[in-house]
């Protein structure tokens, strides 16, 4: 459903990293508006990076792709496996959709065999393991209403449940059971999801060759490629590993689907600090998105464009012909590496494309870690208002700075606690008049419990400072 309006609305944390338990709505439970923000505010090490981790794990599930091994190591030290449940709001042609899609992963060993000085021994290598998958979901529009049921649970040994289900999305051949049963296996194996695979999806586009007047087959049908092209189209995660570079992943929005140069494009990553290859055809487009993001850089930063430095023609790794470029900044007439500017700078750069994105764009989610890093507070709080007033997307983020809690409405703000079993809260009890910045501070200065959940955990400034003088006088060999 390309035409389809897909919205994260929740998600259901439970033993990842260190947050045992943590549900947060991204829908602003106050006023309604098009765009949709969570901005989301804590201590050190209270759980707002996991947030971000989790909607990275969920892109790579929705995209098919392996996860790392260290991924396993994020599950809390307590517990054996962890469990994630997201929640889409999804607008189509045909009607509206609330789709919940919730897994569990684990850490694994394989055994590897190394001949170390002519001696087999036996290494264990970790990896992380995707199982019991189950997509559900609700349906409803002027002639039908479906209410919640499982679509397709994989907490099963046969390819999945419930029957009705899958002979009505893949048939009852007995060869493409035993394959997806391999598949099904195969994806365990390899770290990836089962549900969103090309092997169910592509058996499930085979069945439906005899199957295309059938509605409900494409209903759910329509669901899964939405879901899946979401993943890789609509969302975005930008965190440590993605950190320093400008996806344009983003291009399908603006360009027609069926255009080949743009499924290429979507594939460009653009590095920040040095030189890149991408395929030759791309140059244009690259240079069109370049431009627009200068249109706006202009105005936030009084003078200053980037470019794109032609350093000349490069055979790529599959043969076809690529361009070697460099990206630079034009100020006053100068033109330097990009790599030399600032780190506000280049942070303003990597995430602006995405921001232009989430303003133009319903059907887009844009998740940043530590959205204020670098950029001036007044600019940041400003350019986030003006999303959340007059954009179309959603824009989940976390921040230290809290200018933002005095520009947003308090419906987009959202806080971690220190109790792991309940680390996402809003605040309660908050009136209208009130600043929601010198609020926070209150709780966090008197330790009040007018949220029932601490916020802060109390350190204490002579304690500090004595620990910084016992550090300084212990004496090194």
């Amino acid at each position: 459903m390309k035409d389809a309006t897909v919205r994260l609305s929740g998600i259901s944390i439970k033993n990842f990293k260190n947050v045992k338990n943590g549900e947060i709505s991204f829908q602003n439970p106050r006023k309604k508006y098009r765009a949709s923000i969570l901005g989301l505010y804590g201590q050190n090490g209270s759980g707002k990076t996991a947030l971000i981790d989790a909607l990275q794990i969920l892109k790579n599930i929705l995209c098919g792709r392996k996860l790392d091994p260290e991924t396993a190591d994020y599950i809390n030290v307590d517990a054996e496996s962890a469990d994630l449940e997201y929640v889409f709001d999804i607008s189509a042609l045909d009607g509206n959709y609330k789709a919940y899609y919730e897994c569990c992963i684990r850490k694994d060993y394989e055994d590897t065999e190394q001949n170390l000085d002519h001696d087999n021994s036996q290494s264990k290598q970790s990896k992380t393991v995707i199982y019991d998958e189950v997509l559900s979901f609700s349906f409803e529009n002027a002639d039908t209403r479906i209410r919640k049921s499982r679509f397709i649970d994989t907490r099963t040994a046969k390819v999945f449940t419930p029957s009705v289900k899958y002979g009505l999305l893949i048939g009852n051949e007995e060869k493409t059971k035993m394959n997806l049963l391999v598949a099904k296996k195969m994806a365990e194996q390899t770290s990836r999801s089962f549900l969103f695979s090309r092997e169910l999806l592509g058996a499930a586009k085979e069945h439906g060759k005899s199957q295309m007047a059938d509605a409900e087959y494409s209903r759910h049908m329509n669901l899964l490629e939405t879901l899946i092209f979401y993943g890789h189209y609509e969302l975005f995660v930008i965190n440590q590993a993605t950190a320093g570079t400008i996806s344009m992943n983003f291009l399908p929005l603006a360009f027609k689907y069926e255009d080949k140069r743009t499924k290429a494009a979507g594939l460009t990553i653009l590095p920040l600090d040095k030189p890149s290859v991408i395929f030759k055809e791309t140059v244009g487009i690259v240079e069109n998105v370049i431009k627009n993001m200068n249109i706006v850089l202009e105005q936030m930063v009084p003078g200053l464009t980037i470019c794109i430095k032609d350093l000349g023609d490069e055979i790529m790794e599959n043969g076809k012909a690529g361009k070697r470029i460099q990206l630079l900044s034009c100020k006053n007439s100068r033109e330097i590496p990009l790599k030399y500017e600032s780190d506000g700078i280049k942070k303003i750069v990597m995430i602006l494309q995405l921001l232009i994105a989430v303003y133009n764009q319903d059907s887009v989610t844009v998740a940043i870690d530590e959205l204020d890093s670098g950029i001036f507070e007044y600019l940041l709080g400003e350019t986030v208002r003006i999303v959340s007033e007059k954009g179309k997307g959603q824009l989940i983020f976390t921040s230290h700075n809290l200018r933002m809690l005095e520009t947003l409405d308090r419906g987009f703000v959202a806080f971690t606690t220190t109790n792991p079993s309940h680390r996402y809260i809003r605040m309660t009890n908050v009136k209208d008049n009130n600043n929601l910045r010198d609020y926070y501070y209150r709780d966090i200065t008197l330790g009040t419990d007018s949220q029932n959940e601490q916020l802060y955990e109390p350190t204490h400034n002579a304690e500090i400072a004595l620990a910084f003088r016992e550090a300084g006088e212990i004496i090194v060999p």
